[in-house]
């Protein structure tokens, strides 16, 4: 996904929480909904940038030789103004963008999570 054209706002703004669970009748099954998207919004976001920044990397021991570059500096701050993860994953959500499913009692009884 091109997060660079995400509409999600860059400040947090004030939710109403019967927006965010309508869907799930849960805020707790919707918190925990938003909080992995948002994991997964930030690790590809940081795998990005790493990938980008790589092409500055420096591999010399030389500690008197401390380089500036403009170009490293324009990528970070332009990572710097996009929205955080939590707020793309916020509206991905309340645009019903994330697909979601809860497991059954079966699926729950073969992973050993209910005994």
């Amino acid at each position: 996904m091109d997060y660079t054209q995400a509409k999600a706002p860059t400040n947090t703004i004030t939710r109403n929480l019967n927006d965010l669970d309508s869907s799930t009748e849960s805020i707790y099954e919707t918190i925990q909904i938003i909080s992995k998207r948002s994991l997964q919004i930030a690790l590809e976001m940081k795998t990005e940038l790493d990938k980008k920044l790589a092409e500055f990397a420096s591999y010399s021991d030389n500690l008197e030789e401390i380089f500036e570059n403009r170009e490293q500096i324009e990528i970070s701050r332009f990572y710097e103004r996009l929205p955080k993860p939590t707020l793309i994953a916020i509206e991905e959500f309340l645009n019903d963008e994330i697909y979601f499913r809860l497991p059954t009692e079966e699926e729950f009884l073969e992973n050993d999570i209910i005994k």
